[in-house]
Order: C-alpha cells, then structure tokens, then sequence
C-alpha cells in the first residue's frame, strides 16, 4: 500500500466514521426536524457522484467510503423523508 492510499483510507474511514453519531441518533429518536432536507438530498447525491468518480479510477478507498457514506446517509434521509408532514403536527 502506498503513502497515497494510506492517507485515503485514513481520511475516507474518518469522514465515514463522523455519520455514525447522527445516524444511530436518527435512528434511535427519530426525529428529524432540524436536519435540511434540501442539504442531506444534496449531499447524498454528491457522494453518489464520488462514489462513480472513484469506480471510475477503481480507487478502492473512495469506492468503499462512498459506499458506507450512502448507506449511511440514505438512512437518515429516507427517515427524514418518511417523517415529512409529521413533526411540523407534533
């Protein structure tokens, strides 16, 4: 393993890792309100690029964090969608 994929898959471990928090809170709350919709939408779909960019190169850290990140990401956004309407009556 290089230097360059050392540091990768330090850094894409870190990022991945820094969901884990709001995801098991969404999960054990759910409760959604004050996260934005528009942002975690985008967000999303900016990891579904960079997990294409790094299919592209087969760069395996990239891939892999992306991968995670998604999942990750996809939980809490698909709870935030599901919650829609429901806690503005709460």
């Amino acid at each position: 393993m290089t230097l360059i994929d050392v540091v990768g898959t330090i850094a894409a471990t870190l990022t991945t890792i820094a969901f884990l928090p709001q995801v098991i809170k969404t999960l054990r709350t759910r409760r959604t309100r004050d996260i934005s919709t528009s942002m975690w939408s985008l967000f999303s779909a900016g990891v579904a690029l960079w997990l294409v960019y790094g299919l592209l190169l087969m760069a395996w850290p990239i891939i892999i964090a992306n991968i995670l990140t998604l999942v990750l990401a996809g939980i809490v956004l698909g709870i935030k969608l599901s919650n829609r309407g429901k806690e503005d009556r709460d």
